[in-house]
């Protein structure tokens, strides 16, 4: 199953110390190119974090976001500093003597001083914090990986409907390039006709023609080769997740035989249809860019 490169996903899961919430969304990129933002006391798991990511995606700007509670008996632990407090109250008493004010500090103001209330953060055992880690990472990964897959059948949907436009356009083009020849060979025999009059032309002379110019006007390797690749491109949007790198290859050889049956169209209906062969090839370049 294709994937886009576009996706979201969110997971939440706690133990009895900490509640983990993690966040994936991503975005087109050439290559995978990760950027994790999590607290400090998750620092040390950063590389579990990207090696588990890196598993399961291939490409994309992928940001991951951590965010840390702790609960329960791992719940900060706050603590009053009564004799700094009390240092801050002599202070402020002596200010409003001083300058003949009125001191009215109540104990919220108080609270906001500096260092009244330090907050000391416990730590929870390391073993349970990475297990609940990979299992908050895990769930978010499923959800950002539905998503993917989801926009990428959307995406599958759009390009086999494409490659059946070129389908068609390459079949017409080889349903007219035989009466291409056989107008030229008509209108070559009446016009050496209407120039040599009465005379007998040359047959092997007309024949040599004929054959110069049907090897110049000749495309069929170009649509057999063109149609490989459309079989390919099919086999690998049903069969193969990352394929975005490869899908972007076929298209190229796609467009290179294009561009040789557009070169030797000598007819304003293959003309036409070599126009819209390359149209329908740049559409399905733009979109497998939207690819894993």
């Amino acid at each position: 199953m294709v994937r886009s490169m576009t996706g979201y996903g969110k997971y939440e899961a706690e133990n009895e110390d900490a509640r983990l919430t993690v966040e994936i969304k991503s975005v087109n990129h050439r290559y995978c190119d990760i950027s994790i933002r999590l607290p400090k006391n998750l620092n040390a798991f950063e590389n579990d974090i990207r090696r588990q990511i890196k598993k399961s995606v291939s490409r994309g700007k992928i940001d991951v976001y951590i965010t840390y509670e702790a609960i329960g008996s791992a719940a900060a632990d706050i603590t009053y500093n009564k004799e700094l407090a009390n240092a801050y109250m002599e202070l402020l008493a002596g200010m409003a003597s001083d300058f003949q004010i009125t001191n009215d500090i109540d104990a919220f103001t108080l609270s906001k001083y500096p260092e009244v209330f330090t907050v000391k953060e416990t730590t929870c055992d390391a073993d349970k914090l990475k297990d609940l880690l990979e299992t908050t990472v895990s769930g978010a990964l499923k959800e950002f990986i539905r998503a993917r897959e989801a926009e990428g059948e959307e995406l599958k949907a759009d390009l086999l409907n494409k490659l059946a436009d070129l389908k068609k356009a390459a079949d017409d083009i080889a349903g007219r390039s035989p009466l291409v020849f056989e107008e030229y060979k008509e209108r070559l025999r009446a016009k050496v006709t209407e120039l040599l009059g009465d005379t007998k032309p040359d047959e092997s002379v007309l024949a040599t023609e004929l054959v110069i110019y049907a090897d110049k006007i000749c495309v069929d390797e170009e649509l057999v080769r063109m149609n490989s690749h459309i079989k390919h491109m099919k086999e690998t949007l049903e069969h193969e997740e990352a394929a975005g790198r490869k899908l972007d290859f076929i298209a190229q050889e796609l467009n290179r035989e294009a561009n040789t049956t557009l070169s030797k169209a000598n007819d304003q209906v293959i003309a036409d249809q070599g126009i819209l062969l390359k149209t329908e090839i740049e559409k399905i370049r733009e979109q497998i860019q939207n690819l894993e």
